[in-house]
């Protein structure tokens, strides 16, 4: 491969969510409010969790550490999308294409780990409440998140800098809303085979990992829960799983649905809808369902209101 042509190209550009100029207008009112929505439901739970004393539980330290995942890779991608809605030159530097990937697949990765930690997390208080706190004693919780977002920065360093060392000597032109890797190898001149067998190998261990240790914390959780005896006792352990099972479901699925489909369904129209929706439908709906279904949220609200107020 010449070496000239690997380096001419100093920047992307991003052919957007649609070449319907006409709808531009109406898809950037919808995820500006939408964007909107996930600073103000995402900032909020966390600045509520810290603020809130009878909030300072592992289960809501790792929720707040959720919202900051869900707050951070959402603004990786948010404003630079809504930007290039109303611009006609959709450029984005090398170096800013890649750090933008770099900054979405840390918190997307950690997120995915997140999920499977809070499932623990909840199999540790269901099955024996009295050695809750010293199980998941903050130590130990520092030490869970330090690992999930540990695995976070590595993946995401191997995956960028495996995929920005390629070399893009034809088209500049990356036919999505941000810089994700699949359409990325689509216009790179370079063999890409190492680059699709590390992606598989890694994200379908995380994505293994992550959904093996759900399912056993929640087999271990029901078990656990046959063996209370009231049915209040049984309805009050369940309902503090059914916000996280209900997040991991939304987020798990679509992850699952974008990346293992048959290659023979594959479209980047489809693509793109996909993509939407896991970077910033989710990230808007996870404090939206922790909310709304979550007595202890509820109350925590209502004091800070009242605290307000008076």
């Amino acid at each position: 491969m010449d070496e000239e042509n690997c380096s001419s190209v100093t920047e992307f550009q991003l052919l957007g969510i649609t070449n319907k100029p006409e709808i531009n207008t109406i898809i950037f009112t919808t995820f500006l409010i939408v964007y909107l929505l996930i600073l103000v439901a995402n900032l909020g739970m966390i600045i509520l969790i810290r603020m809130d004393s009878r909030l300072q539980t592992p289960m809501y330290f790792f929720l707040s550490h959720l919202s900051f995942c869900d707050l951070c890779y959402s603004t990786a991608i948010g404003p630079k999308m809504l930007v290039d809605l109303l611009n006609k030159n959709k450029s984005i530097p090398f170096i800013g294409c890649a750090l933008q990937f770099y900054t979405f697949c840390i918190f997307a990765d950690a997120e995915c780990l997140l999920l499977a930690v809070m499932a623990f997390d909840r199999y540790k208080a269901i099955s024996n409440p009295l050695l809750y706190t010293v199980n998941m004693s903050n130590k130990v919780c520092s030490m869970l998140m330090t690992g999930v977002y540990l695995v976070g920065l590595v993946d995401a360093f191997i995956h960028t800098t495996l995929a920005f060392r390629l070399c893009f000597c034809g088209s500049n032109e990356i036919n999505h809303f941000f810089c994700d890797i699949p359409p990325l190898l689509l216009i790179s001149c370079s063999d890409t085979q190492v680059n699709e067998l590390v992606i598989f190998t890694i994200f379908g261990f995380i994505e293994l990992s992550t959904i093996s240790g759900v399912l056993v914390s929640y087999c271990y959780i029901i078990l656990s829960v046959l063996k209370i005896h009231s049915t209040e006792g049984r309805f009050k352990a369940f309902s503090t799983c059914t916000s996280h099972l209900t997040v991991v479901a939304i987020f798990q699925g679509t992850m699952l649905f974008m990346y293992f489909r048959p290659s023979s369904s594959y479209s980047l129209d489809q693509d793109k809808v996909t993509s939407l929706f896991y970077t910033l439908v989710i990230p808007m709906l996870n404090p939206l369902i922790y909310s709304l279904r979550n007595k202890d949220v509820k109350e925590a609200l209502e004091r800070l209101k009242n605290r307000m107020l008076f």
